[in-house]
């Protein structure tokens, strides 16, 4: 990937993360920019130098674990993932090869799934388990994927702070490919 590419693909995770109407996989993660306006850029040394150190796909896993990891996507500049890009995406690369160990391991927290849910006097055990970071996104779009919740929070949570998980979550979940009957039967088998 050319350092031009690997400027398209972080505009393009940054649109996904960031605006309702941008779907990375509806547009093949493309995005518009002018490589008279990439040439322009201060920071244009950082996308050549990540074009050379990554291969492919790993610079793709790279905007994704920035924009994901980060609390607010919409406020996020490139500045910080210069600054704590690598830690960021040596820290993702751990939780996905570790995603179904980590739910087994925090599927404790939960003592009664409709309480953990019950947003209904604002923010769920669930997103509070998520704010403290108990609760990894990753763990939060597996809830999502077993149980929908993201549909009743809309309606529920008129609040700031939703409005930005909510649409990291939705926006995050097709990127994870999990089995999740296998999720659902061990959340099944282990919670009351």
């Amino acid at each position: 990937m050319t350092p031009f590419d690997t400027y398209k693909q972080y505009l393009a995770y940054k649109n996904h993360f960031t605006k309702n109407k941008y779907d990375y996989f509806r547009y093949a993660g493309k995005s518009k920019a002018k490589l008279e306006s990439f040439y322009k850029r201060k920071d244009r040394y950082f996308f050549e130098k990540t074009s050379r150190k990554y291969k492919d796909q790993e610079i793709k896993n790279f905007f994704l674990a920035n924009f994901t990891s980060t609390d607010n996507p919409q406020g996020m500049w490139i500045g910080e993932i210069i600054g704590s890009g690598e830690k960021t995406y040596k820290s993702w690369q751990k939780r996905q090869q570790s995603l179904f160990y980590i739910f087994k391991n925090n599927i404790e927290l939960i003592e009664d799934i409709n309480l953990f849910l019950d947003a209904s006097k604002g923010h769920s055990p669930l997103l509070k388990f998520h704010l403290a970071g108990k609760i990894s996104v990753e763990e939060m779009v597996i809830y999502e994927k077993i149980f929908g919740y993201c549909k009743n929070y809309d309606k529920q949570l008129n609040d700031p702070v939703w409005k930005i998980i909510g649409l990291k979550v939705k926006k995050y979940s097709p990127f994870i490919d999990i089995d999740i009957q296998k999720y659902k039967k061990y959340l099944i088998e282990n919670v009351r």
